[in-house]
């Protein structure tokens, strides 16, 4: 609407030498020019951007070598190193791929959040020697001349130069809901984003100094805070570490004051002892699962801004979404025009048609339609405008020809808020409406349309309706199977559109998603926090005519009710709904402002992808339980082992009996480790996985890794006892000293024991079985077998399996713990599938589903 759009002068706006009327004289209407603008790169006076992933590759090796893990395996194999017996210390080499494998896969991510963030990132038009073109935030310079259109992110601080209208959203800033009005000397803050109107302004702090640089490190940041998952492991983490000091303690005390160990031998104990209780695998299969999710859903041009996003996806059982650009394809079709008054002619509604699309510098998709189909526009001009605004529902111009002739006051908008509701017209868009057709009315005013409304109605002047604007919608192809899939999932799908209710209805009941009868029309809502209003969207299924502060209403009543919200949205009037959602998804094509608060951002602009994040989402978090339950099984049973071995010999010195010392050298807990749970953790943690996450991460995990850890951890003490050869010598030396050949094969029936156990608990994890799982844990069988009987492996792990009563003794053992890890498996997972049960039909009760009542009672 500004004479700049076709690059001819105009007053007051950019592409003129001077200054007009709402400009100030020194803003610089035609912009920098490039002298000026590289002065201005040259003194650094440029929007510097953070790094886009929030880490720099530095900061990702510092994080991984720096770790609470590796700082407790580095001190126990200093221990090892200062005894000489190097082969022990081969659990040293974790310290290395755990530091190594994370710092590949985070930079990996690292580099793909990085190159989709250029795709998905903003880009601003600036004015500079009078020319429009658009630039990166990072090319915006001070002093710059920044155009704004509505759903425009304010990349930088400035003041307003220019205003058509230009109504600013600050509520990401100031949490102000209402948006305000900017006039030309306004300061105007990163970070918020235009609602409606237009204008400019002109940057004045750039890089560090504007608050859009915190924005943007914020919201792209590569990051696991405020996740459960995360924050779970940390807490089971301090409680190991926790227990580490005493185990310690009481190990070497056993080793060196009443076994009477060599001090060597004494502290390989010691680290046998407790190497196994630290889950040194637990938080690299975490950061590995997290960043092959990155990686895996960028391939699919989704652009993760937040890692907890990965996480909140699994969770999600409700997504609302809107209508346009996500059921329906984003661009529309002009069917027809209906004239509804016999004033106006249909060549005269076609020429009016084509001058007003023609005006729009920033012409949304009907618009954009009406334009397509009209191109040939009149020699008119716009002498006023009203800015499409969301709450409004409709927009306006008026017209002057070249002659500067009035060529009417044109309002185009929704039919139901423009007309009387009881007319003919209004039935007539009501009964296109219903078949999925987006219709719109256009009509004449007898006053300019920037006239403010006298009846409260916001309608400048007396409408005269002129005609209905037939717009074809085309349904997406792939929609269909994409609601198939979130049904079939137990996810809800809820359409929350600003079209006309019955539209939204029809397109929806066209893809098997409730009807158009049944649609909700948002303005019949109860009011926002009432349990009427929670009720409503619960029910409901499909809404139309929703206001953005709607929008958000409906996000809170969902999670009022404990649903996690996926929203899904590309405009201005989404940004509020997407922000308070549990997980903001928006359209690659959508607003900058959408993109900007959204965690996801679809690149491709395809609903159909969003399956896809969701089972990644499920993937990830499904299989990190999975793993976490291997190894703290291992943590568990390696804390029972140590403090029974530790008692037992506290109380065999008592009595006077044998020494009883720590059964394994370090050696023996790190090959027990690597088929039971290393190599097949790091694959279960890649599998797939489509079980949607509920909360209570630690509850689940400890319930199955307790019991289990347990039994593996008591049936080997057992086995130990039984094979134990006593005072046959002292306990299992190291380094260059001669072993015992009674205790080597009493340590050997010991592990075997353990690791048999262990080995079943991951037959247990691996379930349910597939072709790839039957392999895995084959594997795992016959790598045991090698390493036990062939005499070089059995040589290099001090191993002796050639006593017959120490391996039935083990055998036996081992098939007695089996059984109880069936078993425990078994009752556990029953108890907590009742559990499951009972919660989710606590939470139906809670949502007002009729037959929750029944549901709990059963469960």
């Amino acid at each position: 609407m500004t004479s700049s759009e076709t690059g001819t002068a105009g007053p007051g706006t950019p592409g003129t030498g001077a200054a007009g009327p709402g400009t100030r004289g020194e803003a610089r209407p035609t912009g920098l020019t490039a002298a000026e603008v590289a002065d201005r790169v040259a003194k650094g006076q440029v929007n510097t951007q953070p790094d886009k992933s929030g880490r720099s590759v530095r900061d990702i090796v510092r994080a991984n070598v720096f770790t609470r893990i590796n700082a407790i395996l580095g001190v126990l194999f200093a221990i090892v190193a200062y005894t000489g017996s190097f082969i022990n210390g081969l659990f040293g080499l974790l310290i290395i791929a755990n530091s190594g494998i994370g710092i590949i896969q985070e930079i990996r991510a690292k580099r793909t959040l990085d190159k989709l963030s250029i795709v998905g990132q903003a880009t601003p038009t600036v004015i500079r020697d009078g020319v429009r073109q658009s630039v990166t935030p990072g090319e915006i310079v001070l002093d710059d001349l920044i155009e704004l259109a509505p759903g425009d992110q304010i990349v930088v601080d400035g003041e307003t130069v220019l205003s058509e209208a230009l109504d600013v959203d600050e509520s990401l800033l100031t949490g102000e809901a209402d948006a305000v009005d900017k006039t030309p000397g306004d300061p105007i803050m990163s970070g918020s984003f235009v609602v409606s109107g237009s204008g400019a302004y002109r940057a004045t702090k750039v890089g560090a100094d504007a608050y859009a640089a915190q924005l943007a490190a914020e919201a792209s940041k590569f990051t696991l805070v405020d996740s459960e998952l995360r924050s779970g492991i940390d807490r089971i983490l301090a409680v190991i570490t926790a227990i580490l000091i005493p185990a310690g303690v009481l190990t070497i005390f056993n080793q060196l004051v009443i076994s009477r160990e060599e001090l060597n031998d004494a502290l390989l104990g010691m680290v046998a002892a407790l190497v196994p209780m630290v889950p040194e695998g637990l938080v690299l299969m975490t950061s590995i699962a997290f960043a092959v999710g990155v990686i895996r859903l960028g391939r699919r041009q989704c652009l993760v801004n937040e890692l907890p996003a990965i996480e909140g996806l699994a969770r999600v059982d409700v997504v609302c979404t809107d209508k346009t650009g996500t059921l329906t394809e984003n661009g529309m079709r002009l069917s027809e025009v209906r004239v509804l008054d016999d004033r106006f002619t249909a060549d005269g509604l076609t020429r009016a048609l084509a001058a007003i699309a023609a005006s729009d510098p920033h012409p949304n998709a009907s618009i954009q339609a009406i334009c397509e189909a009209y191109p040939d526009a009149p020699d008119w001009t716009a002498s006023a405008i009203l800015p499409f605004a969301s709450a409004n529902k409709f927009s306006g111009v008026s017209l002057v020809d070249a002659d500067g002739a009035d060529r009417g006051n044109w309002l185009i908008g929704a039919p139901d808020v423009l007309l009387d509701p009881e007319s003919d017209a209004a039935t007539l868009a009501s009964e296109l409406g219903a078949t999925g057709l987006r219709i719109l009315l256009v009509g004449a005013t007898d006053v300019p349309v920037d006239t403010a409304s006298t009846d409260g109605s916001n309608v400048p002047g007396t409408l005269v309706p002129a005609g209905l604007i037939v717009l074809e919608q085309r349904v997406r192809p792939d929609a269909g199977d994409t609601l198939k899939y979130f049904e079939s999932q137990g996810v809800e799908v809820k359409v929350i559109s600003g079209d006309n209710a019955l539209s939204v209805g029809a397109v929806a009941e066209s893809l098997g998603l409730g009807d158009a009868t049944t649609s909700v029309d948002a303005r019949t809502l109860a009011a926002d926090g009432t349990p009427e209003l929670v009720q409503q969207v619960e029910d409901g299924v499909t809404f139309g005519r929703v206001r953005p502060d709607q929008k958000r209403a409906m996000v809170h009543a969902l999670q009022s009710r404990r649903h996690t919200v996926a929203m899904t949205g590309d405009g201005v009037n989404d940004v509020l709904a997407l922000k308070d959602s549990d997980i903001g998804v928006a359209m690659g094509s959508g607003s900058s402002a959408a993109r900007s608060v959204a965690q996801i951002v679809l690149l491709d602009n395809r609903f159909a992808t969003l399956p896809y994040v969701v089972g990644e989402g499920r993937r990830v978090i499904g299989n990190i339980e999975r793993v976490a339950n291997l190894f703290l099984t291992k943590t568990v049973y390696a804390v029972l082992l140590a403090l029974a071995v530790g008692i037992a010999g506290l109380i065999a010195h008592a009595v006077g009996g044998a020494p009883i010392s720590y059964p394994f050298q370090p050696i023996h807990v790190t090959i027990s480790a690597w088929f039971t749970i290393g190599i097949p953790a790091f694959v279960l943690s890649l599998a797939p996985n489509n079980e949607r996450a509920e909360t209570g991460f630690v509850r689940r995990v400890l319930t199955k890794a307790v019991p289990n850890g347990l039994i593996v951890g008591s049936l080997t003490f057992v086995c130990f006892l039984l094979v134990n050869p006593g005072g046959e010598g002292a306990a299992l030396g190291g380094g260059e000293t001669a072993l015992n050949t009674a205790q080597v094969q009493a340590a050997t029936a010991t592990l075997a024991t353990m690791i048999a156990i262990a080995w079943w608990v991951l037959v247990v994890v691996a379930r349910p079985m597939n072709w790839w799982k039957i392999v895995l844990v084959g594997v795992a069988f016959v790598a045991y077998v090698i390493i036990f009987t062939w005499s070089f492996t059995a040589d290099v792990f001090e191993l002796d399996v050639w006593n017959g009563r120490n391996m039935t003794v083990a055998l036996i053992c081992a098939a007695t713990g089996i059984a109880l890890v069936e078993v425990s498996s078994r009752v556990l997972g029953a108890r907590l599938a009742r559990r499951a049960a009972a919660e989710q039909a606590a939470l139906l009760a809670g949502q007002g589903h009729p037959t929750a009542a029944s549901r709990a009672k059963e469960a």
